[in-house]
């Protein structure tokens, strides 16, 4: 089974490979799929790969530079308990980049990786 088999790929450029590797593993539990830093790697959580690429990377090379920065896209992460989330990222430093909002689907907030791009942690409602 090949990688495009069993992952849904979203490539976020980052201006530091390395930086964004250790934020994704240390803080949001994804595991290194492979890593070529400085100019990029991929890591994985579940059937998501994201791929962190780094200004020397093809795939960075690639994009055009009126859209290089960082967007409002974001990768969305369920999680069971946000509560605690929130205060187990907050005791390890991360800052979030909205307040907790709820609505009838649940509950999310908004943090960013070390480049800007944002990442949604959310908890269904019940």
């Amino acid at each position: 089974m090949t990688p495009a088999d069993r992952y849904a790929s979203v490539r976020y450029l980052v201006d530091d490979v390395r930086a964004a590797l250790d934020f994704y593993t240390a803080h949001l539990g994804f595991q290194v799929n492979s890593d070529a830093a400085p100019a990029f790697a991929d890591v994985v959580r579940g059937p998501l790969r994201l791929l962190l690429s780094g200004p020397a990377s093809s795939g960075a090379r690639a994009t055009p530079a009126d859209a290089a920065d960082p967007g409002r896209n974001r990768i969305h992460l369920v999680v069971d308990d946000l509560a605690a989330e929130i205060d187990r990222l907050r005791d390890a430093g991360v800052s979030f980049r909205s307040e907790l909002v709820s609505g009838p689907g649940g509950r999310q907030i908004l943090l960013a990786d070390p480049a800007g791009n944002l990442v949604e942690l959310f908890q269904p409602a019940r």
